[in-house]
């Protein structure tokens, strides 16, 4: 039997299970939970060939649930620059749209009665309740606030906001050898939003989210972006705030944990991916 004969079942078996029902979901949840993200990453998650994850791209760009643009991508080097996919306003819209309408009146009425203030502090009930829940499994994770930021990632992801951290690297201190590794912190990076229609017109919502969010890491935070405010992902930094040497002597103990790697360990900003940022499985 000639080596093409012997390939055409592995081709098949690629096909069937590129054309499976489940599959383009999978793939807009890589986008909804990664991006921007190229399809050569997306194939590696998935364990499937570029090819057949790019027809999935065509058809999800067709039906306006994803967007696709050119751009240079941090450690790829001079050369044709990578098309990266993020999920469009449209998607957002349609996971939530039964909600959303009711949500804002319902706000809308409140604030009408009882005053802007009233909004504020159904907001800030709403970050309380966040708290309560995932507290449980954040508090498991330790003191460690990079730590405790992976665990809240894994929990807003279980709670439908797709989150994941990850690690960025910082400057390393004055004194330290060339064997020092700076954790400058982590990105905690959740693609969609059950809320983002409303957000965008009650911000009160995001505030008090964040606050929730430095509540449970135990260090202050920032937002650096929004989905309600036009951002492709909801972005808070959680400082580190401590550094670690590779060679295991400590400077102020604290390392980056396995657990970001598996988030994305990559340094980047919300728009620089690199093609080798997830590990073969």
């Amino acid at each position: 039997m000639d080596e093409a004969s012997t390939s055409r079942p592995a081709a098949r078996a690629e096909t069937a299970r590129a054309t499976g029902a489940g599959t383009r979901e999978q793939v807009l949840r890589r986008i909804v939970e990664n991006g921007p993200i190229t399809a050569a990453q997306i194939a590696e998650d998935l364990q499937l060939t570029p090819a057949a994850v790019r027809r999935h791209l065509t058809a999800l760009e067709e039906e306006q649930f994803i967007a696709g643009s050119e751009t240079n991508i941090s450690g790829r080097g001079r050369g044709r620059p990578a098309r990266v996919y993020v999920v469009t306003d449209a998607a957002h819209r349609s996971l939530d749209a039964a909600y959303d309408d009711i949500a804002r009146a319902a706000l809308r009425f409140l604030s009408t009665r009882l005053g802007p203030e009233a909004v504020e502090e159904f907001a800030a009930q709403r970050a309380a309740d966040l708290v309560a829940t995932l507290a449980p499994q954040v508090e498991k994770a330790g003191p460690d606030p990079i730590s405790r930021a992976v665990a809240l990632a894994e929990a807003l992801t279980d709670a439908g906001f797709a989150a994941t951290a990850r690690s960025v690297q910082g400057p390393v201190p004055a004194g330290s050898t060339s064997d020092d590794i700076a954790t400058a912190g982590v990105q905690l990076c959740q693609g969609h939003c059950p809320v983002q229609t409303v957000a965008a017109e009650y911000q009160s919502l995001c505030d008090a989210e964040a606050a929730a969010f430095a509540d449970l890491l135990g260090v202050h935070v920032q937002r650096l972006s929004t989905l309600a405010g036009g951002g492709h992902v909801c972005t808070t930094f959680v400082p580190a705030i401590r550094v670690h040497r590779s060679s295991g002597a400590d400077v102020c103990r604290t390392s980056t944990p396995r657990a970001v790697r598996a988030h994305g360990s990559q340094t980047r900003s919300n728009h620089e991916i690199k093609d080798d940022e997830r590990t073969p499985r």
